[in-house]
């Protein structure tokens, strides 16, 4: 990848900006999709996305576009930072436009809720078969609000082939921005997408007034189903104690920045969801991904009883006090899942 090859960000979100300024800081020119006209003139005039994130001065470099094929027609490495609901619109309108030499990235955490796809399934799915663009992944424990204020952050890049992986590996890390190259698409993808959903069941315990003990409990159990639904669809498990899996389940089950976590903790203090919901502004993905999270594991016979509870907390109205006592009250169980050939448990 040419340093002075331009990179394309799609999607103007708090992710999206943040992205494009470390790729700008890093030396690359950069050409940022944004949906919305009024915002794509406003960064244009001020160099400050004030919506998204407001009080951060944008790098220079970054070149902010209204359009898709302006971005999409440029740019051999394209980072994807868009909603999971709204991934398969945008893409079918880039597809006219993209270069056969071109590298996706994509950089959101989502499984869709129509087909049960991972995003860079969607992207298998729609593209030709003859075509040779690598579809790779980006996950891990990073607030964005961070990433733009410089604050070291470690992440992992998963793409099929280790080549293309590293080439772009190269090209996203900074001395304070790390990343870390995986093989395991699916695992990152799946890990990254679950998270937001547990997310929500830690919000609410939160906001239910229990303590450390719980969120503790939740968070490794948590990814233990995670690892479950995961290593079924052929991802490998040590991805799970990863940064793409506990490391941003951690982040994103504590951090005051975590718009999933704060859902879930007003949630739990028996707010109602079309309420917490209708006054933000950015996407919680995982109440969207609690419905697809809660379909796959039905699918795949994998059995995910946090992520169960949540998906009848958002779309059954359960009490989210009732889920805590269904929880607890649930069979006991060993704790691994030994395998009978491997280990013998007396």
């Amino acid at each position: 990848m040419s340093r002075a090859g331009t990179i394309g960000v799609i999607g103007a979100g708090s992710w999206g900006t943040s992205l494009a300024h470390l790729l700008a800081s890093n030396g690359y020119d950069v050409k940022l999709w944004v949906f919305e006209e009024d915002l794509c003139e406003t960064i244009r005039t001020t160099g400050e996305n004030n919506v998204f994130l407001p009080g951060f001065r944008l790098h220079e470099r970054i070149r902010p576009e209204n359009t898709l094929e302006s971005v999409v027609k440029d740019s051999r490495l394209i980072l994807m930072v868009v909603p999971s609901h709204v991934y398969r619109g945008v893409v079918m309108n880039m597809l006219p436009h993209l270069r056969d030499d071109a590298v996706i990235v994509s950089a959101t955490k989502g499984i869709e809720t129509e087909t049960l796809l991972t995003m860079s399934g969607i992207w298998k799915e729609v593209l030709p078969p003859q075509s040779r663009i690598p579809v790779l992944c980006l996950s891990g424990p990073s607030f964005a609000k961070e990433v733009i204020r410089d604050v070291p952050t470690a992440v992992t890049l998963a793409g099929d082939d280790i080549e293309t992986t590293r080439r772009i590996q190269k090209v996203l890390s900074t001395n304070r921005f790390r990343v870390y190259s995986s093989l395991d698409k699916i695992g990152v993808e799946l890990a990254g997408a679950s998270k937001n959903v547990i997310a929500l069941a830690a919000g609410a315990c939160d906001g239910l007034n229990f303590g450390h003990n719980t969120r503790a409990a939740l968070i490794t159990r948590g990814i233990a189903e995670t690892s479950r639904l995961g290593v079924k669809m052929g991802a490998h498990p040590l991805t799970f104690s990863g940064l793409a899996g506990i490391g941003d389940l951690l982040l994103t089950c504590t951090g005051d920045l975590s718009r999933n976590r704060t859902v879930g903790f007003q949630l739990g203090q028996g707010k109602k969801l079309d309420e917490i919901l209708g006054g933000m502004r950015m996407v919680a993905e995982g109440v969207i991904t609690a419905k697809s999270i809660h379909f796959l594991a039905r699918r795949m016979e994998v059995e995910m009883p946090i992520c169960e509870q949540v998906y009848r907390v958002l779309y059954e109205g359960k009490d989210p006090l009732h889920v805590v006592q269904d929880l607890m009250e649930r069979d006991l169980k060993h704790e691994i899942e030994y395998d009978p050939e491997i280990c013998k448990i007396d």
